[in-house]
């Protein structure tokens, strides 16, 4: 069978109607990494490891309720200091539990942290708790002075997992009013100065708010039921079929931004990454959402394309998402003291080797918005979930791709060489 349908079966899955074009693209030109999880799946603690290349355990943010420690070193000044632009736009999430990201999108933080340029944005949640009465961020300015703020609020309170169409016009939906930000960003960059560009969509996420244009595209695609799960069908189809359409729209707007690389003549010598801080459990063991060890949750999708990578490549190294810190500073020809978890991918990228490390890790603990207390070590055929109030949890992944039957008590010695790399 061709090398995507043997990824696909593998992972014990059916192929999936999705439509992403311009994502399947940059696979064809560049390396897919398979077996990538998250430092952790909350926004918050993700984004932290992600600028700072350290896992869970130090990285220092514990849920979405702290912000990031301001005196910790991040990737993006690593890039500042080598002489380059480092912009962003969207849900940067390093300040998140403090609800003012200033009306323009940019607070004295972001220098501090290592940007040059930013309009950064609340998440979809808190760009309605904190705009309900004035706008707190860039994105709730724009639909207050365009109009359209009250019917947002409105629409996505107590939104839940309803799935019925906003009545915001296509252009306001975030993820392409973000989209617009960072093409009118990469246009301000000179031409003979490096950069880097980091564009944070909020989605695919819940609430599972698509536009009309998006619902129509989508409204009679049936998708694989979820595994395990006794949610209706009416539910967990029309959930599915959001998220494809949230997909479908981030892979628009990712071409949208590849033009503008191409017009400023800069296709051949750009790195291009896609990546995201979490999953979502869509349904499966009758759970929806983040904050999981289960490998809907925790699993991440990683493309990296661009010169000196090979091509049409698939990697099943284990990765974390904290390596993108190293390996994007070894792209720019320097590296990162303090990035002491994060390894960089270049050698796979090269085709130079096939594995990093023997064994990954994720993990998150209670907070008050997501009460949770687990750590998961993964080999590339074992997986170990160690969370509070439960039974130790052992999967044989090679024959359980789904993580459906628990094999702790017949191996013991597995359990105990998993925990042991817990504690690394």
């Amino acid at each position: 069978m061709p090398y995507e349908a043997e990824i696909v079966s593998r992972l014990g899955m059916e192929p999936l109607p999705i439509r992403m074009p311009h994502i399947e693209a940059l696979m064809k030109q560049g390396v897919t990494f398979t077996r990538a999880v998250t430092s952790s799946p909350l926004c918050a603690p993700a984004r932290a490891c992600l600028a700072s290349g350290l896992r869970y355990n130090k990285a220092d943010v514990a849920g979405n309720h702290e912000n990031y420690d301001m005196s910790r070193k991040t990737f993006y000044a690593v890039l500042k200091e080598q002489g380059y632009r480092v912009g962003g736009v969207g849900k940067f999430d390093l300040h998140k539990a403090t609800h003012w990201w200033g009306l323009d999108g940019w607070i004295d933080d972001l220098g501090e942290l290592g940007f040059t340029d930013g309009i950064d944005n609340a998440g979809k949640i808190d760009a309605i708790i904190s705009g309900r009465e004035a706008p707190k961020d860039p994105y709730m300015t724009y639909l207050y002075k365009n109009g359209w703020a009250n019917l947002h609020l409105k629409d996505m309170t107590n939104r839940g997992q309803r799935t019925d169409a906003t009545d915001l016009p296509d252009e306001a939906y975030c993820d392409n009013w973000l989209t617009r930000n960072g093409i009118g960003m990469l246009k301000s960059f000179p031409q003979d100065q490096p950069w880097f560009l980091m564009v944070n969509f909020v989605g695919p996420h819940e609430p599972w708010d698509i536009t009309h244009r998006m619902k129509a595209e989508w409204a009679d695609v049936p998708f694989q039921e979820p595994h395990d799960s006794t949610v209706p069908e009416v539910t967990w189809n029309s959930i599915r079929q959001n998220y494809a359409a949230m997909l479908a729209n981030i892979d628009r707007n990712v071409g949208e931004l590849i033009e503008e690389v191409k017009r400023r003549g800069e296709l051949e010598n750009t790195v291009i990454i896609y990546a995201s801080d979490h999953g979502d459990m869509l349904g499966d063991f009758n759970l929806f959402g983040k904050c999981k060890p289960e490998r809907g949750s925790v699993n991440i999708p990683l493309v990296i394309s661009g010169p000196g990578i090979v091509k049409d490549t698939y990697s099943d190294a284990l990765v974390e998402l904290q390596d993108l810190a190293s390996t994007i500073v070894h792209l720019a020809g320097t590296h990162m003291a303090e990035a002491a978890d994060s390894l960089s991918l270049k050698p796979v990228l090269a085709g130079e080797e096939k594995t990093i490390r023997s064994v990954q890790l994720s993990g998150l603990d209670e907070g008050p918005q997501h009460p949770s207390h687990w750590r998961m070590a993964a080999d590339q055929e074992w997986k170990l979930i160690v969370e509070r109030d439960r039974p130790d949890r052992l999967y044989q992944l090679t024959c359980d791709p789904w993580e459906s039957q628990n094999v702790a008590d017949a191996h013991p010695e597995k359990v105990a060489e998993l925990k042991q790399a817990l504690q690394t």
